[in-house]
């Protein structure tokens, strides 16, 4: 039972510290959509969701009216379309096609996106899947709410260097398709190793072949809450800051819980998982940098910045596990660059750079999230700094993902504007030195021997 002064604790962090629902994502399984016949395939996918997620944003918006607590985003997700376009697409273009039926019946029923124009290629790629990959630039270049998103590696199968090269050349075409839009599409294009089957937050949201037909996951993010609570104890052991963030993080996966309960019954649809993610917003107050500073770091990125965030991100998901049974997806804590006002800042003076981002990686939820970098970068490079990252989710076991933007036409000491969630973000440099000779040289790099595990 919930009791008054719980509710009173909730309207304040709703009200003064930035608690929201950031997303209610409705996972759509498309198998039964598989159609040799293109035009009778995307005629199944185009009703099979506008008919499962017809009340989707409407019941969200009445559960965040009834609870007074803000939903931000209303998404779906879709088994990865490589899968489901395998027998019908020849060309890369047919799959571009799929892309535009997405983006279709996402905005026939109103969500902000819909995330599965996906390939898991974590050991080597079919020729649906390669058509696919090859398609992306083109499918974001023409949609305006799909998302992207290849899974390249994993500790049980290692990383498919061929899919992490073809990869890096992706990037760089996506961002001359939307150079308009200062790459625009490269903030929707996430690259994974060990991508979960259950993430709700976009752009790397798809819904994996180990789900049912239909099922309601919730993202739910604090940053603002959990950096008024740590507030209280400063200057405290660390023992101390440790029982703030796990009892904070508590309270708000227990808001999540409830408004998946919710929606859950009111679709009648399956619940799936909490994630509890503190994902910053370019709002003030909204940022996982300033709970850093608070820890006590001056900026991010100075010495501790990596033992903070360790801390930091184990609490919160003690908290979370505490809450629901039921925490999944990439609970924990988000980094991005351009959506965090505080990142954004110690970028500027000098204290974060790309290699530091990289150490944090090690320890956060995710990993290298919303950079920004210079537009002249080379494929080679940008497949280089994907492959660090699949090798740091590869051998720690956990999930590792690079969305990287290299901004057509600017470069270092410029800033991009994005909107919006995404923020905007100042253009980091990147090492100039080359990795061609070890990126061109193919194949798959093996898993670790800690994988041997039966």
């Amino acid at each position: 039972m919930i009791n008054l002064y719980e509710v009173e604790e909730t309207n304040k962090m709703v009200e003064q510290e930035n608690l929201d629902v950031r997303t209610i994502t409705m996972g759509i399984s498309l198998l039964d959509c598989v159609d040799a016949d293109l035009s009778r395939c995307m005629e199944k996918i185009y009703d099979k969701i506008t008919t499962a997620a017809r009340n989707l944003v409407k019941t969200g918006d009445e559960i965040a009216r009834e609870f007074g607590v803000p939903i931000i985003n209303k998404r779906i997700s879709v088994t990865p379309i490589a899968l489901i376009g395998s027998a019908a697409c020849k060309t890369a273009e047919d799959f571009a096609k799929i892309a535009g039926v997405l983006d279709r019946a996402a905005r026939q029923v109103g969500v902000n996106f819909i995330g599965g124009y996906s390939a898991v290629v974590s050991k080597g790629m079919t020729a649906a899947d390669e058509l696919l990959i090859r398609s992306i630039p083109m499918a974001l270049a023409g949609t305006e709410r799909v998302c992207s998103s290849v899974n390249v590696g994993s500790t049980r199968c290692g990383i498919d260097m061929d899919a992490v090269k073809l990869m890096g050349e992706i990037i760089r075409e996506t961002a001359q398709r939307t150079a308009a839009q200062d790459s625009l599409g490269c903030a929707k294009l996430v690259v994974f190793c060990n991508a979960p089957d259950d993430n709700p937050f976009m752009a790397g949201a798809f819904h994996g072949v180990t789900e049912g037909d239909l099922v309601i996951n919730v993202g739910v993010s604090g940053p603002g809450v959990v950096k008024t609570a740590i507030e209280k104890v400063r200057g405290k052991n660390f023992e101390a800051l440790c029982e703030t963030i796990k009892k904070t993080a508590f309270k708000v996966t227990r808001v999540g819980q409830l408004v998946a309960k919710e929606a859950s019954e009111r679709l009648g649809v399956p619940f799936g998982i909490v994630d509890l993610s503190l994902a910053p917003t370019p709002a003030v107050g909204d940022s996982v940098a300033e709970i850093l500073c608070e820890i006590g770091l001056e900026k991010v990125g100075a010495p501790g910045t990596t033992a903070a965030l360790a801390l930091l991100n184990d609490q919160v998901k003690k908290g979370g596990v505490m809450a629901s049974s039921y925490v999944g997806g990439l609970s924990g804590a988000f980094i991005p660059v351009s959506e965090d006002q505080g990142m954004i800042d110690a970028v500027n003076a000098g204290a974060l750079t790309l290699e530091k981002l990289e150490a944090m990686t090690c320890v956060c939820s995710v990993g290298l999230d919303m950079i920004a970098i210079p537009g002249d970068t080379s494929a080679a490079s940008i497949s280089g700094i994907l492959a660090d990252e699949m090798a740091i989710g590869m051998v720690n076991q956990k999930t590792t993902a690079v969305r990287l933007i290299p901004v057509i036409g600017k470069g270092v000491g410029e800033t991009v504007e994005f909107g919006g969630l995404l923020g905007y973000a100042p253009i980091m440099p990147v090492n100039p030195y080359g990795c061609e000779a070890f990126v061109n040289r193919g194949g798959r790099i093996p898993a670790p021997i800690h994988s041997f595990k039966n």
